[in-house]
């Protein structure tokens, strides 16, 4: 398939870049319901397997499935260690002891970490927009764990908030190296390698620990599972990548600030989470940050990519 027919129109992109949002979103919420029932260790490694195999069938349909070339062995296990494994499963373990508006918010704090690491490690410049970005957004942060706002004296809570910023990091620490990388093969052809890397280790760890799961199968269960694994994690890692070719990078690093809010909105509607005035300021003041931070004069220096 030429480059030409693969960009979409104004239009399409846009819609199909709602979906994207949608997905995103809303795949906290389901998260949170899967956890309810099945352990954080095999809900994200059966996900990610079903995930692995929608991502196969759709790279083999579209003619893009690859051998991995040895260059891109790193980025391979990074992206599987740091992201699909290690994000994902401190997320899910953090969703049983946080809201999922709380949680999102807390999961989108990572642009914060990459600039000034990015600085620190890669030599990217930390300009006046940046520092006034990251201030904003950990003022945000600082809001929310303000002791009206959050109980310190909850263990609960500060475990689930705490592997919440681990995950956050680990999505930076993710990001930084991607960027660094040099890339053989498109990010998207290496997806499925990365998937399935991943589908390995955390159904070896969560063998090792939790044993063999016990679960009792009804449709509901089913249908989230493939709706996180198929929806929100294969389709829309493909419709990201049509949409990166089909809009401004600006568009797109701006209406990924949007997921968070879809999130927050989700789980009050679906879920019956309250919204607090602290979290919804909190929000505000961190993804003002991102945007300030990371979209300086139209160019986009720290995209994130979920």
């Amino acid at each position: 398939m030429s480059r030409r027919e693969q960009v979409l129109s104004h239009r399409a992109a846009l819609l199909l870049f709602t979906f994207v949002v949608a997905m995103w979103g809303s795949q906290w919420i389901v998260t949170k319901t899967l956890v309810e029932s099945v352990s954080p260790l095999w809900t994200t490694a059966i996900r990610s397997a079903i995930a692995t195999v929608a991502l196969l069938v759709l790279l083999l349909a579209r003619g893009q499935l690859v051998r991995p070339r040895r260059g891109d062995l790193p980025v391979i296990l990074a992206v599987a260690i740091l992201h699909m494994g290690s994000f994902s499963t401190l997320v899910a373990f953090g969703l049983q002891f946080v809201p999922v508006g709380r949680s999102i918010v807390l999961g989108y704090t990572t642009a914060l970490w990459v600039a000034p690491t990015a600085w620190l490690l890669l030599g990217e410049p930390m300009t006046r927009r940046r520092v006034t970005g990251i201030g904003l957004g950990l003022a945000g942060l600082a809001t929310m764990l303000n002791p009206m706002a959050f109980d310190w004296n909850d263990r609960s809570a500060l475990i689930g908030n705490g592997m919440l910023l681990l995950a956050a990091l680990c999505w930076a620490a993710n990001i930084l190296y991607v960027r660094a990388h040099k890339w053989i093969s498109t990010p998207f052809q290496l997806i499925f390698w990365q998937a399935l890397l991943a589908t390995t280790l955390l159904s070896m760890l969560a063998l090792s620990i939790d044993g063999v799961p016990q679960l009792l199968w009804t449709r509901d269960l089913a249908g989230w599972f493939l709706y996180a694994g198929i929806g929100g994690t294969a389709l829309a890692h493909w419709a990201m990548v049509t949409v990166n070719r089909s809009l401004p990078a600006v568009t797109t690093s701006l209406g990924l600030l949007a997921t968070p809010v879809v999130g927050v909105v989700s789980s009050a509607i679906f879920l019956g989470e309250s919204v607090s005035a602290s979290l919804i300021v909190a929000m505000t003041m961190i993804l003002g940050g991102i945007a300030i931070g990371t979209i300086p004069r139209g160019n986009v220096a720290g995209r994130i990519a979920p």
